[in-house]
């Protein structure tokens, strides 16, 4: 059986890919600076809505926004 978990978040990374900022992605998305600050510094996870949403916005996928880890 294959076991797949979410690593570490990769949203401060893609944010600064897309030359944007916490605080424009958090006036974009309607979720507070403090929010966004804590999804992008792993101090909480991030739900899978907010991550479609948040990967509209930036132009990736929401499995990028996360290091994954597969075992087979």
């Amino acid at each position: 059986m294959t076991k797949i978990s979410r690593g570490r978040c990769l949203l401060k990374v893609r944010i600064k890919e897309a030359r944007t900022t916490q605080a424009q992605l958090s006036r974009r998305t309607g979720y507070t600076p403090q929010r966004i600050s804590n999804w992008a510094n792993n101090r909480e996870p991030m739900p899978y809505e907010a991550a479609v949403l948040i990967s509209r916005i930036l132009n990736c996928h929401a499995e990028d926004l996360y290091i994954w880890h597969i075992e087979l």
